[in-house]
């Protein structure tokens, strides 16, 4: 008999709307996240929850480890991106920047972590999105540099 695999990972990624637009509407910012979480458990990760404001997302999940991070926002981005504009909600074509941020989180963390996604709308009246992005760089010590980050306009 062969051994089976067993992992738990849990990762945090964030990525924002292209220029930093405003795009990702309250009325339709549900459906979006939902069809979201669908697409990464269509990829065999377990969606912990979507959330976001209207420029910019976070994502957790358990991830599957037989499917990259980046493959994951990849196809996260063109799909979702594709159901946005099928929608027709927007007058312009929709798309997300270039760029994510990945983080990578304990067992022990998980409820933290639901916690601060599912509270953005009340996080972000205190916090631009530039603050908290460059807090997780610097909370999981990454070196960045400001101009390879995301187009900032806060």
């Amino acid at each position: 008999m062969k051994p089976k695999v067993y992992t738990q990972l849990y990762c945090q990624m964030i990525f924002a709307v292209k220029h930093r637009d405003r795009l990702l509407r309250k009325e339709f910012r549900e459906d979006v996240f939902k069809y979201i979480s669908t697409t990464a458990s269509n990829m065999k990760h377990k969606s912990i929850i979507v959330n976001g404001v209207s420029d910019h997302i976070h994502i957790f999940l358990g991830l599957n480890p037989n499917v990259s991070i980046s493959d994951t926002v990849w196809e996260i981005k063109r799909s979702s991106s594709l159901f946005i504009n099928n929608k027709n909600w927007l007058k312009n074509k929709f798309n997300w920047q270039d760029g994510y941020g990945a983080f990578s989180y304990a067992r022990s963390q998980v409820g933290r972590v639901y916690n601060y996604i599912e509270n953005q709308e009340s996080h972000h009246k205190r916090k631009t999105f530039k603050d908290e992005y460059t807090t997780f760089l610097k909370k999981f010590q990454i070196e960045y540099e400001d101009k390879y980050l995301f187009e900032f306009f806060d």
